[in-house]
């Protein structure tokens, strides 16, 4: 029986009460519900390299970074120190059949030999021009200092942006058919990315040109031209017809490659790097430098052992030989990256080992 003393506002307000209660109630199952479903995705999104299998080479590149960057910890490193260096050619993306900045000056010879029918017979040019190899290979590296100096010199820092520019837009791999700039791997990509998030910032060191990497360094790596070192030209500033410009002359000015990577460094970043990654002796170098100094320190090779979903190289090789270093890396303890057990995913362009099985 109702309370005689209650009044029908009072009634209404409790009904209003106890529907308030189960919106409450239905809003916190909701909510809880979502939670439950977004906490598989928000791990995998938090968990850093996703493109590197489980083992050695992953454990010891978060291990290290925890330590840098973890404010307690006794290996702890200051941000603006926090340096990272990266070979290119094959470290951060392939250099089969051939070191794709050849084959850029190779392409670039085939373009330009209209406006010199005197290569049709001067060597090497008529070796590139007739793709014969064994008559380019027999030039050895006269030859190919020729083609280099063709391709790359006697043109304004401009023009010669341009030109890779094209190529870079045009140009596909002989294997695969992607273009040259998606011939990178994805698990060094994730390095990349998950360094700079943890305050580390990052430098490609290459005996490549500097010019050419710094095209397609940013959209690619997300390296700024000013983080981009290579071998580079002599340059001379010019007035033409009235207009400033760089002239890049036929004058190698530094070779970076072996000790020039830690002589460059030196010079031009002027602090030593913690992280140092290669994959050839011509990396050696830069990683004994980076080991040399004090503190948490992180060098790596990348192996390549994976005939099927990329190649598989070392001793033996005429590119990217990895012999000294691979020798040094094993007394060292250094950290080695054995591509094919090491990495689920080479390109970005592939499929990962779970999304194969599925």
């Amino acid at each position: 029986m109702m309370n005689p003393t209650r009044t029908h506002h009072s009634v209404a307000a409790d009904e209003a009460l106890g529907c308030d209660k189960v919106r409450r109630t239905s809003s916190s199952v909701t909510k809880a519900l979502l939670l439950a479903l977004s906490l598989p995705l928000l791990a995998q999104a938090a968990e850093p390299l996703p493109s590197w299998n489980e083992g050695p080479a992953k454990k010891s590149i978060i291990e290290f970074v925890q330590t840098t960057t973890t404010p307690n910890s006794k290996g702890f490193v200051k941000p603006a120190e926090r340096i990272a260096v990266f070979d290119n050619d094959g470290t951060l993306w392939s250099e089969q059949p051939g070191y794709f900045e050849e084959l850029f000056a190779f392409d670039e010879i085939r373009r330009m030999a209209p406006q010199h029918p005197e290569w049709k017979e001067q060597q090497p040019f008529k070796a590139v021009l007739e793709n014969d190899h064994q008559a380019l290979a027999e030039s050895g590296m006269e030859g190919l200092l020729k083609i280099f100096m063709a391709s790359h010199a006697g043109l304004t820092t401009d023009e010669f942006r341009n030109n890779v520019q094209a190529w870079v837009s045009k140009a596909r791999h002989p294997t695969t058919g992607k273009p040259y700039t998606e011939m990178v791997y994805q698990p060094m990509l994730e390095v990349l990315n998950y360094l700079r998030e943890q305050g580390f910032k990052t430098y490609i060191v290459s005996g490549g040109d500097t010019g050419f990497m710094r095209v397609f360094a940013e959209e690619v790596y997300g390296i700024p031209p000013e983080q981009v070192i290579g071998s580079t030209f002599v340059t001379q500033y010019q007035l033409k017809d009235g207009k400033p410009s760089i002239l890049r002359t036929a004058k190698i000015a530094h070779n970076d490659d072996g000790p020039g990577k830690p002589e460059s460094i030196d010079s031009i970043i002027g602090r030593r790097p913690i992280l140092a990654f290669g994959n050839s002796d011509g990396d050696l170098q830069m990683l004994q430098w980076t080991a040399a100094g004090t503190g948490p320190r992180l060098m790596g090779l990348v192996h390549h052992t994976d005939a099927k979903r990329e190649w598989a190289y070392d001793k033996d090789s005429k590119i990217g030989r990895l012999d000294k270093a691979l020798d040094e890396a094993k007394q060292q303890g250094w950290t080695i990256v054995d591509m094919t057990s090491q990495w689920g995913r080479i390109y970005p362009f592939e499929a990962s080992a779970t999304e194969q099985q599925q």
